[in-house]
């Protein structure tokens, strides 16, 4: 489901946790998309706990991500993330932020689609440039062309992170109004799936 168009915030945040069950709402996207602040806010909003599966990673190897990057390779990386967000999956429901490479693991976009709903915040190249450049550690951003490697990864994810169950456009606009449109968002995923699994029980 998309929403690049506005919605109203939810006004039913208890309907939608009934609805959501023992998953976990599971964000996805680029650096820079908002993954943490955003999901920090909407775990605020339903009172479930927060999770960043990045900080996970740093926390069972007593390293940083670039480290982890530096020291092993992305692959390497890439596997321990997938047993990590594997892990954090099996305790829901939460709230969870990817890194941007976790939804392009086919293994762990299945996992994600068994216990939790994925929600793709998705941003244009100049917000995200905007947004990068106010932290340092990207390792993949460490290149000649920051910019063009951007937006290669744009090019390769876009079309993986667009099979997320719910996408909610982030822009230059508040942390609360984003996170209103993502409960917004997944209230109509979430309640409207649920109504048809009733509907097709009767």
């Amino acid at each position: 489901m998309t929403s690049d168009t506005p919605q109203a915030p939810s006004d039913n945040p208890a309907e939608l946790l009934k609805q959501l069950g023992t998953r976990s709402i599971v964000f996805v996207g680029l650096m820079g998309a908002g993954k943490t602040v955003i999901g920090r806010r909407v775990a605020s909003m339903l009172d479930l706990p927060f999770i960043d599966s990045d900080h996970e990673i740093e926390a069972v190897s007593r390293m940083t991500v670039p480290e982890l990057f530096e020291r092993y390779g992305e692959p390497e990386f890439r596997a321990l993330e997938q047993r990590v967000i594997q892990r954090v999956l099996e305790s829901g429901p939460q709230v969870l932020s990817t890194g941007g490479g976790a939804f392009m693991n086919a293994q762990t976009r299945a996992a994600i689609a068994a216990h939790g709903v994925s929600v793709w915040l998705k941003a244009d190249l100049d917000t995200l440039m905007e947004r990068v450049g106010r932290r340092s550690g990207r390792p993949l951003l460490q290149t000649a062309d920051p910019r063009a490697t951007l937006e290669r990864l744009m090019t390769e994810r876009y079309p993986v992170y667009a099979t997320a169950h719910v996408t909610v456009l982030t822009r230059d606009e508040r942390k609360e109004v984003i996170a209103d449109e993502v409960m917004a968002a997944l209230e109509t995923f979430l309640c409207g799936q649920g109504q048809g699994a009733q509907e097709n029980a009767v």
